[in-house]
């Protein structure tokens, strides 16, 4: 039975909690669950009901302390979120029912695994988390919504969600990540490295130099005003390429860096000293971000440089063990990038969309083990 001094209360938008209380629960891992990300999100207008993001977050209160808390929102599309659901909401369209809106726990545009749930380690954990579903089943029953999502969890999260409540479907998915294995530096890290490619990082790092490319990394309040707009300009660069409005704005990363410098790492190439390409990555306590990209001009392997080797010097120079490097892409795997599982839980009204999506899930993630299986064997170390 749950504690009578809990209850939970949903929240139109992340200005209505305290910021203290909010990051109290927040893990110094974790730079995107933090007030201030969340904040910058919706201050800045890219997370909106206009733009499909419709916050409606959760959080749980013994008194007036915050125990509790769950981002979450009204979706009202797919876009922005990793786990592609596209074929779900088709096939109960076709079935005459309506699969948007949906709730969705998740950090918005922002593919990172780690903790979604956050709970105070002197409350009881399943109380909290039992709260929590009672009231998002509640919300998908009022506002009829379709579903509710917890994306990239972290496992032991999923776990224990699964064991309170078992018909929460899981599915897995594979990214890739670098992790220290006691290299020292970026020549111990090569060293470990089968001849091949260790040949060809050199070789991408020497092609980078030879067409006069310089790198430099800004860090926190060193990240002008002129940094990031020029970052955002090549930001932006990235998305019209593929012929699309970028998801963020430049009010989004202006924020971030007047409210939370101390987690950016802002990677410069510059052609004849001037910046013509940049990579902003976040760092939590042991970890290194990669976030986002983009470049002004065309050259080979500037991308590799500035996305992926500089950030493992990053984390070599600065003892952080490990670096994931953003969604997607075999490419890291023969630079050192090993696959790792990620996981969602779904909770689908409709039973036969449930039975449905369950079936598919244990289909997809027998194959998705034998493929990481497959590009285990397939690392680049000695």
């Amino acid at each position: 039975m749950l504690s009578h001094s809990l209850s939970c209360i949903m929240l139109p938008a992340i200005d209505a909690v305290d910021a203290a209380q909010w990051d109290a629960l927040v893990s110094g891992e974790q730079p995107f669950l933090r007030h201030a990300f969340l904040q910058a999100l919706e201050r800045s207008g890219a997370v909106c009901r206009a733009t499909g993001w419709e916050p409606c977050h959760l959080c749980v209160w013994q008194d007036n302390r915050l125990v509790g808390a769950l981002p979450m929102y009204r979706k009202h599309h797919s876009y922005g979120e990793y786990v592609f659901d596209w074929g779900w909401a088709d096939a109960l369209e076709r079935a005459g029912g309506h699969y948007y809106p949906k709730a969705l726990s998740a950090i918005p545009f922002t593919p990172v695994p780690g903790t979604r749930t956050l709970i105070a380690d002197d409350v009881n954990a399943e109380n909290v988390r039992g709260l929590l579903a009672a009231t998002w089943q509640a919300h998908c029953e009022e506002q009829a919504l379709s579903s509710w999502h917890l994306l990239f969890a972290q496992d032991d999260e999923v776990a224990a969600w699964q064991r309170q409540f078992p018909a929460l479907i899981a599915r897995e998915g594979v990214q890739f990540q670098w992790r220290d294995r006691g290299f020292g530096d970026f020549d111990g890290f090569l060293a470990s490295l089968t001849s091949k490619r260790r040949k060809m990082i050199k070789r991408e790092r020497r092609l980078v130099a030879e067409q006069g490319f310089t790198l430099r990394r800004l860090e926190g309040k060193a990240i002008t005003q002129e940094a990031m707009a020029h970052f955002f300009r090549c930001y932006t660069i990235t998305y019209h390429e593929r012929g699309r409005p970028p998801y963020l704005n430049e009010a989004f990363f202006e924020r971030l860096r007047h409210m939370m410098p101390e987690a950016l790492v802002l990677v410069q190439a510059l052609l004849n000293g001037q910046p013509v390409a940049a990579a902003l990555y976040f760092r939590g306590e042991h970890t290194l971000y990669g976030r986002y990209w983009g470049s002004e001009v065309v050259a080979d392997c500037l991308h590799f440089e500035a996305c992926y080797y500089q950030g493992i010097e990053f984390c070599l120079e600065n003892g952080l063990s490990l670096f994931d490097p953003g969604t997607q892409g075999e490419h890291k795997l023969v630079r050192g990038f090993a696959p790792q599982r990620v996981r969602s839980l779904h909770y689908l009204v409709h039973p036969g969309l449930a039975a449905g999506v369950a079936q598919f899930c244990h289909e997809e993630g027998a194959h998705i083990s034998a493929y990481r299986e497959a590009a285990n064997d397939a690392l680049p170390f000695k």
